[in-house]
């Protein structure tokens, strides 16, 4: 097979993904455990560093828009930038998005991570969620399900004189000057903290994750030269698939599964198949070199039980909100999309939410 720029690309979002994914390992990073700990203990460490990896991530897009490196515009995979803002969709996916990953012990960045640590348990839910995923994508089940009501609810900023759903754009500033607002505040809220500064892994993982979702936009949005720009269309004629993109988990799980129906087609493989992968070796090799690799699988079935159900829930709410913790929380929420940071709000609360109900059920047991 003919080695080409996409090829190229595909092992660049690679490296990128094992990079990410030993990062991650390594500092504990994890979505659902920074809720956790803000809900549960008060602590703030691991919130901070989410937030910290979305400001490094958006200062990273402001400049490559900026300088004319890379033109995300509003043709990305997903549309963040999209002028239809569904609102609904965003709410309701990020809340089952938030319940599910409660349930299932982690987001899909702390699924592919955990199963790299050896953990079984994340490999039922990887493939629960991915079944899920591509029921949501490959199927009618998202139309006859959700088609209507998300049709319905959605409103058209076009009709409404703005070119996208940017806040920039909304609030007629544009996404420079917005951009490096919203920037400040974020860093300095993760910065007002004594002993988040103090906190080597917490720091660490916001720079590096933050920069790697930079890494995604930067080589798919027009960075690796004229060749690429050649490719610059999303056909699906072209041998190795690679969009305006950067780092999300859960449609690339639906993308996994239908890779997996039909593995002689090379041509399902795409970005985020690629960076699944990435993720899972990255974290493997830092449990290996931290000797942290070990076997983990359910207590019981009540603990299978929470898992699957978690793991349906993230998988039809991951591709419903367009985007899960690291796809909608960074990644989208670097464009200044909207619906991004909707979708954020709506996964935190739904994760609280399940938190303080599993507490309360835990009370009334005891």
């Amino acid at each position: 097979m003919e080695f080409t720029i996409h090829h190229q690309v595909l092992l660049i979002v690679f490296g990128l993904a094992v990079v990410m994914g030993a990062v991650a390992n390594k500092t504990n990073f994890c979505t659902m455990g920074a809720v956790s700990d803000w809900v549960n203990m008060g602590d703030t460490g691991r919130l901070r560093a989410w937030l910290l990896a979305a400001a490094v991530a958006m200062i990273g897009v402001v400049v490559l828009e900026a300088s004319g490196a890379a033109n995300l515009g509003t043709a990305t995979f997903p549309p963040y930038r999209s002028a239809q803002f569904a609102w609904l969709r965003y709410l309701l996916g990020g809340l089952m998005f938030g319940v599910g990953m409660t349930l299932a012990s982690g987001c899909g960045n702390k699924t592919l991570v955990r199963i790299g640590g050896g953990n079984l348990k994340s490999v039922a839910v990887l493939v629960i969620a991915g079944i899920c995923a591509y029921l949501m994508l490959w199927t009618d089940f998202y139309n006859a399900v959700f088609g209507k009501l998300v049709g319905a609810t959605t409103i058209d900023l076009g009709a409404l004189g703005f070119k996208t759903q940017a806040l920039g754009d909304l609030i007629g500033l544009g996404n420079t000057i917005v951009g490096i607002v919203v920037v400040l505040a974020l860093a300095a809220f993760a910065f007002a903290s004594g002993e988040f500064r103090g906190n080597f892994d917490n720091v660490l993982a916001g720079i590096v994750i933050g920069l790697v979702i930079v890494g995604g936009w930067y080589v798919t949005g027009g960075a690796m030269g004229a060749e690429w720009k050649e490719y610059a269309d999303f056909a699906d004629t072209k041998p190795l698939r690679v969009e305006t993109q950067s780092f999300t988990f859960m449609s690339p799980m639906g993308d996994g599964v239908r890779y997996l129906m039909n593995p002689q087609d090379t041509s399902l493989i795409n970005f985020g198949i690629v960076a699944l992968l990435g993720i899972v070796v990255g974290s493997f090799l830092w449990a290996v070199v931290s000797k942290g690799f070990r076997i983990e699988w359910f207590v019981d079935g009540k603990d299978f039980l929470n898992h699957a159900v978690g793991a349906v829930l993230m998988g039809i709410g991951g591709v419903l909100s367009m985007g899960c913790t690291i796809g909608q929380a960074i990644t989208g929420v670097s464009t200044l999309a909207v619906g991004s940071m909707l979708t954020f709000a709506a996964i935190v609360a739904g994760a609280a939410a399940m938190m303080k109900y599993q507490y309360w059920r835990m009370m009334q047991e005891a």
